[in-house]
């Protein structure tokens, strides 16, 4: 994931769900695949269009528009050092782990907190780790986070006040203990 000001964008990659390093008929066999779950003729049409319809038919375009760029090679190169420039750009304070993250105990969606040197936190909550292929779940004061990839991730997070940002990195199965005193 991409992080540009205080939003996330996965990377086209990402949306296909491929390695950066896939090559072409890796990258194909994806695309098809994805292009059929997502692709307007295969879902249900009702009379009046739903959110979820809506949310189909933008994840069908960002599946195309994906597709298009990494499927040419010229297209690829460019975006690959357009990609290597946004992560070398990014003015990462420090690299941290989610062991290194606070959870409160804040009731249904578990939001994780790091502290920034200006006073306030780099936050990212459960649904923008479900983003990235990381399931969450709760029992009792235990959060557990467990990664549907094989490989490791990382994502950037912004501060909520300053322009720092720190890496979260991301490597397999963790289980964090919530804090009832925050």
């Amino acid at each position: 994931m991409i992080s540009s000001s205080n939003l996330f964008h996965k990377t086209h990659y990402e949306i296909l769900g491929v390695k950066e390093d896939a090559n072409l008929e890796e990258v194909r066999k994806a695309y098809r695949s994805a292009i059929l779950c997502f692709h307007p003729d295969k879902q249900q049409r009702a009379s009046e269009t739903s959110n979820a319809e809506c949310l189909t038919e933008n994840k069908f375009l960002e599946i195309q528009r994906a597709w298009e760029t990494v499927s040419n090679p010229r297209s690829r190169a460019l975006y690959d050092a357009e990609l290597l420039t946004l992560r070398q750009d990014a003015s990462i304070a420090e690299d941290v782990s989610l062991e290194d993250l606070t959870v409160p105990d804040s009731g249904d969606i578990i939001e994780l907190s790091y502290p920034c040197r200006c006073g306030d936190y780099y936050f990212i909550d459960s649904f923008e780790l479900a983003d990235t292929g990381c399931s969450i779940s709760r029992d009792g004061d235990t959060v557990s986070l467990r990664t549907s990839k094989s490989f490791p991730t990382s994502i950037v997070l912004p501060c909520g006040s300053c322009s720092l940002k720190v890496r979260l990195l991301i490597n397999g199965d963790t289980r964090l203990h919530i804090d009832d005193h925050l």
